[in-house]
């Protein structure tokens, strides 16, 4: 399982999270202690919303404790919003394009999790990406499809209702193909002005997802980046959590 980090508040540096904590990123990287795979070494991303509605985006294969591009880019990009993901591959190439966050417009992406027997349902999930954004289908990833079908439902609907029209759509395809592994989805979703996460899994086994008030913001992340277990919150599963660009907290049940 993949790891990641998503802020809002005031404007700080990346490198803040991504390797100045216990538990930074970085460290989660070699010694993840709430995922099933200890090691998350098959690439990495980060995204930033800065001057331009688009959000900057700097991918990579290497391991990203390794890479010595990314420590000097955390040192000097600041932003009052990002996201961080590293990945543990599930059964698709180790390539840029299949490394988070996923971008497209001022829309960004990154998941933890995965749909089950994905080589299965892989060619129905695709189909349902509608024409006018096939073109951003670069990688290989089920991570990629969702974020597609959910930029494709959150013009139509709010983000809450997007992703829980994504879920029914990928369990409608996942059943009718008759696929007993388990659908699993946390992930993060921002427009540059606010940004969710959700944590869901159709087995009730999804993959861990908290929560932390700053002095200036709020940051979701795969699991905790210290030891103060007063700090960090559990988000309940079937649950989505929205941060505000003041990084002020909402949390929403997906609806039924």
């Amino acid at each position: 399982m993949c790891r990641w980090i998503a802020y809002a508040g005031a404007p700080r540096a990346l490198e803040d999270f991504v390797f100045d904590q216990k538990m930074s990123l970085i460290e989660q990287s070699r010694h993840a202690r709430k995922s099933k795979t200890e090691v998350n070494g098959d690439g990495f991303g980060i995204g930033w919303y800065g001057r331009g509605e688009q959000p900057g985006l700097f991918r990579d294969v290497l391991p990203a404790w390794s890479d010595a591009n990314l420590r000097s880019l955390c040192e000097h990009i600041v932003s009052p919003m990002f996201m961080a993901h590293i990945r543990a591959a599930t059964g698709t190439a180790t390539n840029r394009q299949n490394c988070h966050p996923f971008v497209k417009g001022r829309y960004m992406f990154a998941h933890n999790g995965q749909v089950g027997s994905y080589r299965q349902v892989r060619r129905a999930l695709e189909m349902l990406i509608p024409d006018s954004l096939y073109h951003y289908r670069l990688g290989t990833t089920d991570s990629e499809i969702l974020f597609l079908l959910l930029v494709y439902y959150v013009e139509q609907l709010s983000v809450v209702k997007a992703f829980a029209k994504l879920i029914d759509t990928v369990n409608t395809v996942m059943n009718a193909a008759k696929v007993s592994e388990a659908f699993r989805f946390t992930s993060t979703f921002s427009d540059g002005q606010q940004l969710w996460a959700i944590r869901y899994s159709s087995d009730h086994k999804d993959p861990s997802l908290f929560y932390a008030h700053l002095p200036e913001g709020a940051i979701v992340v795969s699991e905790p980046l210290d030891d103060v277990k007063s700090k960090w919150q559990s988000v309940a599963t079937n649950h989505v959590i929205r941060l505000d660009c003041c990084g002020q907290v909402a949390i929403h049940a997906l609806p039924c």
